[in-house]
């Protein structure tokens, strides 16, 4: 019996990671309603413990484990990539069209912000190169950005892992503390949203923390965020990289 079952999930991979995504909400917002009185969403929950058992997983996590194979492929990136379109194309164009000049200030306010806090706290943890520093910096971007600028500049290997790590921990942060400081900061609204996906820019942290938060919110940010990535690896691997020349001549 156990081996029957065994094998329709693995033949049904990603109907099943669909069902334990779908269990692992039901619970999130049952425990959001009945035990927290709704003062964390059910969503953020879900994203916590998500996060927790993907330590019990390798490089991607649960997908990692032969029963869970299926979130391999609902957790990648052509599934990441569908979303942020299909929500992109809710978006009224009229709003967007307010947002304009906002938007594009907070998208060059939030890369050169975010590269050259990441690159001071690279040199401050020993890194005195400039490969290292712009890679690191790029990271903190987006985990996206690192990479394409440490491939470009031939960065090592290992400066471009940190900067992919580092992109991953400012979106898990992104994830978790949107929906709690959302009421706080006036995130409420499609202008809020465009402002905040160009200041923040990883595009799965902010669709993630505003689906937390309001869901009409996340074609908006994720938008916004979306053309962050394209001008943080315009911008790292080329101006920025020649701003930190000045600092290691």
């Amino acid at each position: 019996m156990i081996e029957i079952v065994q094998n329709i999930i693995f033949k049904n991979g990603l109907i099943f990671a669909f069902l334990c995504v779908g269990v692992l909400m039901l619970l999130a917002f049952w425990t959001s309603k009945y035990i927290l009185k709704n003062h964390i969403p059910g969503v953020a929950i879900a994203i916590i413990v998500a996060l927790i058992l993907a330590f019990f997983g390798d490089k991607k996590g649960l997908g990692d484990v032969k029963i869970f194979s299926g979130l391999s492929l609902l957790g990648g990136s052509m599934f990441r990539d569908f979303a942020v379109v299909a929500t992109a194309m809710n978006a009224d164009l009229i709003k967007i069209k307010a947002a304009g000049v906002a938007g594009f200030i907070s998208l060059i306010v939030g890369v050169s912000f975010s590269f050259f806090i990441g690159a001071i706290i690279a040199f401050f943890f020993g890194y005195n190169d400039i490969l290292s520093v712009t890679t690191i910096g790029a990271g903190a971007c987006t985990y996206i950005v690192g990479p394409i600028t440490g491939y470009a500049l031939g960065a090592s290997s290992e400066v471009i892992a940190i900067s992919i790590a580092t992109g991953v921990i400012k979106t898990i942060c992104i994830t978790i503390m949107t929906p709690l400081l959302a009421k706080k900061i006036g995130l409420n609204n499609s202008h809020s949203a465009m402002v905040f996906g160009g200041l923040m820019g990883t595009t799965s942290g902010v669709a993630a923390g505003l689906a937390a938060t309001d869901v009409k919110l996340v074609p908006y940010g994720a938008m916004v965020a979306t053309f962050y990535t394209g001008l943080g690896c315009l911008l790292c691997p080329t101006l920025f990289y020649i701003i930190m020349n000045y600092f290691f001549v």
